[in-house]
């Protein structure tokens, strides 16, 4: 199986005010740009332990086709010294869909919809929002990109997806998965039965 190397997109406006984003496609913010761009300087000059430039660059890339996945890769290879470019995108890799919730807070969705939100707090992994999708469903599309992979994969992509790719490859949970928190700026490693970040766990201001 191959390893995975996972970068989220960089922060939205959505997810500094605490929306959920899901398939609406907010742009970086100028926070976001930041965090994409020096996560690949970082890297090109050595400065995050354990993974290596010279192998990283020859790795393919391939990223989810939302606006803020590709601004990010762009921006990712641009500060490893690579084309903006020159990468793939695959449909599989996009966000879960929170349908009708996109764009609320959870503080709003507990006020309108306060059954729902009780029934996804029991069951993260499973539940399905009012014209949306589960991280079941996710799993479903995405595990058949994860099957087509020849070798290990350069990746940028969404939280949601994060999530999925821990359980599908790393053994974690689904009743972890979901309360991870997928941070951005930040490198994730998914190997079969591992996963780490890089920089370590935590917040990493370039």
């Amino acid at each position: 199986m191959p390893v995975l190397y996972f970068f989220r997109h960089g922060e939205t406006d959505w997810n500094a005010e605490g929306r959920l984003q899901g398939q609406t496609d907010i742009p970086l913010n100028a926070k976001g740009r930041l965090q994409a761009t020096a996560i690949g300087e970082a890297i090109r000059a050595g400065r995050v332990e354990g993974i290596g430039h010279d192998r990283l660059v020859r790795l393919p890339f391939v990223a989810s086709p939302m606006g803020r996945t590709r601004d990010t890769m762009a921006l990712l290879r641009t500060g490893l010294g690579l084309s903006p470019d020159d990468y793939a995108t695959d449909d599989r890799l996009i966000e879960i869909g929170f349908g009708r919730w996109e764009g609320s807070t959870w503080k709003e969705i507990v006020a309108r919809d306060p059954g729902g939100a009780q029934a996804r707090s029991r069951d993260k992994w499973n539940f399905v929002p009012p014209g949306g999708e589960s991280y079941e469903m996710v799993r479903g599309r995405v595990a058949g990109w994860l099957e087509s992979l020849q070798g290990d994969t350069c990746l940028v992509a969404h939280g949601g997806v994060a999530r999925v790719l821990m359980v599908m490859l790393a053994e974690v949970t689904p009743r972890n998965a979901v309360g991870a928190d997928i941070w951005q700026g930040k490198l994730l490693r998914i190997a079969p039965g591992r996963h780490d970040w890089l920089p370590g766990p935590g917040h990493w201001e370039p």
